[in-house]
């Protein structure tokens, strides 16, 4: 069972900094990683209304810190 600040979350958080939900993929948590994904790049995509890029920003940032504190209770 890995734990917080193991290897594969250290792993799974730099994933997130290059694409938001790829390290949640990484960790096998679908539903996450696909809200990250869809929230972050549709808010960077709307980069010219500045709300939706500063919301993106944000859930960008949570979704590094997502991966790095993420605890498997299986």
């Amino acid at each position: 069972m890995a734990s917080q600040g193991s290897a594969g979350n250290v792993i799974a958080a730099i994933c997130n900094v290059f694409f938001p939900g790829l390290g949640q993929l990484v960790q096998g948590r679908i539903l996450p990683a696909i809200i990250f994904a869809i929230v972050c790049v549709g808010g960077y995509a709307l980069w010219w209304l500045i709300v939706p890029a500063i919301i993106a920003g944000i859930f960008h940032l949570y979704s590094i810190y997502d991966a790095a504190t993420y605890i498997n209770n299986d």
